[in-house]
């Protein structure tokens, strides 16, 4: 473990047990040296570091900003060096620091401690000075970070030389490197408002099966409004703190840079300590999949129920999360029965996020009620209920509103619908049912969104069919008609009666759709033609008022 010691205004990082207070000072003038801005390190300062490093036996090191100013100086052992806490500028950019350090005994070259601190702390170069049995500077090396290449290096090692050959062209360097990092970002034309991503997919999974979860989880992003910039898969086990190897999460950190991403979104469900263990690596934002799908919900939410249950199911999947908060935000409490420790700011926030999970609970519970009446009104007429079911963006409310001539939002991306929508449908003979556009399906669907939806489930559960809408344009339909039966099956739904509608016949190759009609016992519509809806409109007949209906609708 490192000590810490502040002497005046002189923040020493590191490993300072035992030292000398002769020694402590000399480490502190350090802070006071001449700036010199246009070398990596002058000859004078490394000298100075290599003969404070040979008689303490420990590494010495440096950060120095673009003026050449030192502004930290860290202590390790005669192995390795801690990394000072630094005030990362700015997402996409480098931190305007570089850490020059000492190597002692065999210790040469650049480590793997040197690289990795130079891709999670965004450093403009990292160099390491051999230190001979004189105490003298032998070798420097160095190496900075690169733009995007076609070989797919992440950082320039330069070959070794020494302090007194190092050219003053250091600052051109580092302009000329972040002009270019920044030529990139406006070539990936980033989003404006800040939201670009890296997508990332761990597991074991077949090939396939990834491919089809990235491009949906792709489809997700573009529907909450975030730029793709790269996505990246790493066939493994899911680490249980970071996710993925952390070699290759330092590669992703240098890929954030170069292409000017802001956040890192993973296909996959995150626990608190994994958000935190990843958090202490990096300052991008951190996302997993859940967190975009219910971004998506209150991008998208315009009535009151849909807001109330958007909020609801955002609460109870960032309940556990509270638990990753600093200990440093807690406070005491004064007064008569109060005094000494109190209630932690961590504590009073989970006490109100449970209240307020228990009010919007208690506001659902309310317009359960009310749905459940007009419900009622319905089975005293003896109105027929027919919900369109599907995967997300398979087309149901572009169907529901051709069918019945109405105007619900209706738009390329997931999630369009976020609450139960009904509508009038009229048939011959003055018979009519009352259709229900609902939320979409989808893989991994989390348990709160389905507690939250309830009510949504509540108009399927009392429908008397199903209208199971599905994209036969789409490279995965088995599996997206597979996802949805299996939560169909989970909701207790799969008993009812089901028609499988073919939907988007239009994009499709017409020996996929017959195979598909076969298969499902499937009627093939276009959404968007109301001409191809004859078929699917005897069928609905025939299952909600029996073969008569086609008959007596003939006269």
């Amino acid at each position: 473990m490192f000590d810490f010691i502040r002497r005046l205004n002189t923040l020493i990082t590191g490993n300072v047990h035992g030292l000398k207070a002769n020694q402590i000072k000399r480490l502190e003038s350090l802070k006071n040296r001449k700036p010199v801005a246009t070398r990596i390190i002058s000859v004078e300062l490394s000298r100075t570091l290599c003969e404070l490093s040979h008689e303490i036996g420990r590494q010495i090191g440096v950060l120095i900003d673009r003026r050449g100013k030192i502004t930290d100086v860290c202590v390790g052992d005669a192995q390795s060096i801690p990394m000072p806490p630094i005030d990362r500028r700015a997402l996409n950019r480098l931190s305007e620091v570089r850490l020059v350090h000492t190597h002692l005994g065999t210790h040469t070259g650049l480590d793997d401690d040197d690289l990795s601190y130079l891709a999670i702390y965004r450093l403009d170069a990292v160099a390491a000075i051999e230190v001979d049995n004189n105490a003298l500077p032998k070798k420097i090396y160095f190496a900075h970070l690169l733009p995007a290449n076609n070989e797919n290096k992440s950082w320039q090692i330069y070959p070794p030389t020494t302090v007194y050959d190092l050219k003053d062209d250091f600052l051109e360097l580092i302009q000329s490197l972040e002009e270019e990092l920044e030529r990139n970002r406006v070539f990936n034309q980033p989003n404006l408002k800040g939201d670009n991503a890296i997508l990332i997919h761990v597991s074991t999974q077949p090939l396939s099966i990834i491919q089809d979860s990235v491009q949906e989880l792709t489809e997700l992003a573009r529907s909450a409004g975030i730029k793709v910039l790269d996505k990246i898969i790493q066939r493994r086990p899911p680490d249980a703190r970071y996710v993925l190897g952390q070699g290759k999460f330092k590669q992703i950190l240098i890929r954030a840079v170069q292409l000017g991403a802001d956040m890192l979104v993973f296909d996959q469900n995150l626990s608190p300590s994994q958000v935190k263990s990843l958090s202490d690596f990096t300052d991008l934002k951190i996302l997993d999949r859940t967190q975009v799908i219910l971004d998506i919900f209150a991008q998208h939410a315009i009535t009151r129920e849909g807001k109330i249950q958007v909020e609801l199911a955002q609460l109870k999947y960032l309940f556990p999360f509270l638990g990753i908060k600093q200990t440093a935000l807690s406070r005491l409490t004064g007064g008569i029965g109060g005094r000494g420790p109190g209630e932690t700011k961590l504590e009073i926030d989970r006490r109100r996020a449970r209240d307020r999970i228990a009010q919007l609970e208690q506001e659902v519970k309310e317009l359960g009620k009310r749905r459940e009446l007009r419900r009622q009104v319905r089975t005293i007429r003896q109105v027929p209920t027919v919900a369109i079911v599907g995967y997300t963006n398979a087309g149901k409310s572009t169907l529901l509103n051709n069918l019945t001539n109405s105007k619900v939002v209706a738009e390329d991306f997931l999630f369009a619908t976020l609450h139960p929508v009904s509508r009038r449908l009229r048939f011959p003979r003055e018979r009519e049912v009352i259709i229900i556009d609902t939320v979409g399906f989808i893989r991994n669907l989390p348990k709160d969104l389905m507690s939250a939806f309830r009510t949504t489930f509540e108009e399927i559960n009392d429908a008397d069919l199903l209208l199971h809408v599905l994209d036969v344009s789409s490279e995965d339909v088995e599996e997206k008609h597979d996802t949805v039966v299996k939560l169909l099956k989970d909701l207790e739904l799969d008993t009812k009666p089901r028609i499988n509608v073919l939907n988007k016949i239009d994009k499709a190759n017409p020996s996929i759709v017959q195979g598909l009609i076969q298969q499902y016992d499937g009627v093939p519509i276009s959404a968007l033609d109301s001409s191809t809806f004859n078929p699917l409109l005897e069928k609905m007949e025939t299952l909600l008022w029996g073969r008569t209906a086609l008959y007596e609708s003939k006269f």
